[in-house]
This record gives C-alpha cells, sequence and structure tokens, in this order.
C-alpha cells in the first residue's frame, strides 16, 4: 500500500527502553506507509545515554516529542509519563519493537471510524498472541470482545492487553493510571483488571498477527524476562499454571478494585 494517510486528532505514543535501532525501524515504517500523525510521543524509560543520544539523532529525520525520564521508572510510569503528554482525543499506542504491516493505513482509518460512531467503545485492538475466545462479529473480521464470567476458562480476562491498540486519550481517567514500580507482568495485569472491573468495551481485529510484526533481534533483544513458571511447556506446570489463574483471575476481579 501507497499513499499518504493524515490522522488528525491521532497521537503516536512510542514507549521506548534501550532499543534505539528499534524505535528507528518503527518510525521509518510508519514513515514508508505514508502515516501521518497530529503528533507522537516517544517516552523513554532512562535508557542508556547511548541510545537516549540516539533517540535525539532522530529529530533531523522525524518530528516527535521526547518525554524523558531521571531513572528507570518501569513499564506504568512510562505510560503514564507518556500518556499524561498526549492532547489529541485518540491515542495510537505501540511498544517500540512492533512494525505495522501494508494494511495497517486502512486498518486505523476503519478503527476510528468506529470509535468516533460509537462513544461507548473503549479501544480497538490490533495484535494478540491468541485469539480471544468469546467474539460478537460487527463486520467480517472485526469482533467485539465480549467478557462474561459465565464463559468458560481463564482466557476471557484477556480483554486489555499493552500490544499495538487505538484507545481513547482519557483512557486514565476511566480505568485509573498503570501500576508503578512494578514489574511489566503486574503492570498489564493490574490495567487488564481495571479495563474488565470498570465495564471496558473493545473491537478486536481478527486477523491478531496480520497486522503488526512483533520483531526482537539478537542486537536489540525483548527487555522483559519471564519467568520459567510463566513460559514453561512442561505438562505439569502448564496444568498448575491454568489452575492457578482461573482462581486467581476470578478471585482478583471480584476482591481487588482497581
Amino acid at each position: 500500500m501507497s499513499g499518504s494517510f493524515t490522522f488528525p486528532g491521532v497521537t503516536l505514543l512510542i514507549t521506548h527502553y534501550n532499543r534505539s535501532a528499534s524505535l528507528e525501524r518503527l518510525l521509518l515504517s510508519f514513515k514508508n506507509l505514508g502515516c501521518m500523525f497530529e503528533d507522537i510521543v516517544v517516552s523513554d524509560d532512562g535508557s542508556k545515554p547511548e541510545h537516549v543520544e540516539k533517540i535525539k539523532a532522530l529529530h533531523s529525520s522525524y518530528s516527535f516529542r521526547l518525554i524523558t525520564a531521571v531513572k528507570n521508572g518501569g513499564l506504568g510510569n512510562n505510560i503514564n509519563k507518556g500518556q499524561d503528554a498526549i492532547k489529541t482525543p485518540y491515542t495510537l499506542y505501540v511498544q517500540e519493537d512492533f512494525v505495522p504491516r501494508d494494511v495497517f493505513p486502512a486498518i486505523l482509518q476503519e478503527s476510528l471510524q468506529f470509535m468516533n460512531d460509537r462513544k461507548e467503545l473503549d479501544m480497538v485492538r490490533f495484535y494478540s498472541y491468541f485469539k480471544y475466545p468469546y467474539l460478537k462479529p460487527v463486520k467480517p473480521g472485526v469482533s467485539e470482545m465480549d467478557f462474561k464470567l459465565w464463559h468458560p476458562g481463564y482466557k476471557k480476562f484477556y480483554m486489555y492487553s499493552d500490544h499495538p491498540h487505538l484507545r481513547r486519550s482519557n483512557f486514565l481517567d476511566k480505568f485509573g493510571r498503570y501500576i508503578e514500580g512494578k514489574n511489566v507482568d503486574v503492570t498489564e495485569y493490574g490495567m487488564m483488571m481495571s479495563f474488565l472491573q470498570h465495564k471496558g468495551r473493545a473491537l478486536y481485529y481478527e486477523d491478531h498477527k496480520g497486522i503488526f510484526d512483533q520483531i526482537n533481534s539478537n542486537t536489540e533483544p525483548s527487555t522483559t524476562k519471564r519467568n520459567y513458571w510463566r513460559e514453561s511447556n512442561n505438562i505439569f506446570v502448564t496444568g498448575l499454571r491454568h489452575l492457578y489463574r482461573h482462581g486467581k483471575f476470578n478471585y482478583d476481579y471480584f476482591f481487588h478494585k482497581n
């Protein structure tokens, strides 16, 4: 897809930490697709000096506002301060290790139309590791995520994700601020629960790996460290993990208000 696609009222928010080459790749990808946003905010989480200098050097090729941090404050702090800087009604949130595919500009245009037409919607999701299990079709390939406590399994809880999505910029007013000072998993889990407890509504593109690619290279690997309990494929560990999550998710939904 080629051409120019202007998105007034949309700020691209990119969270960054020690992966300036990945950030440059993402900015270049949007530029090559012809995407022009009203604003771009890069929120840096206290990266090493060489990465901060590389980001500042990117200003000669790209127009964005850099929000820095004196020290690493974690993902929650990084998203909060980035979101605080946004002045447009919509936020396109993308972490620096993602790259949009050619279909993205048309998808974003359609998503903005959905959000403009349906004021009750809080976000539109563009990526996930697995297909959300309970969906109500809106049009071919697009559905509304349908959370019901009586739906079987625990994967119904994963309505919110930090993966690429479009949201209203008053998101924090409705769902609260991201948990700060905790690891990535705790921060994302807290917002996931808050989104459900405050009756968030979201659309979901069923081709959930066809709009963005996530790229972690040898030179700039993922900065998120997962533990054995979370990642193991051992059948015994997997069974215990599923049982634990089913109990914890239901308990926290009722008794741990976010």
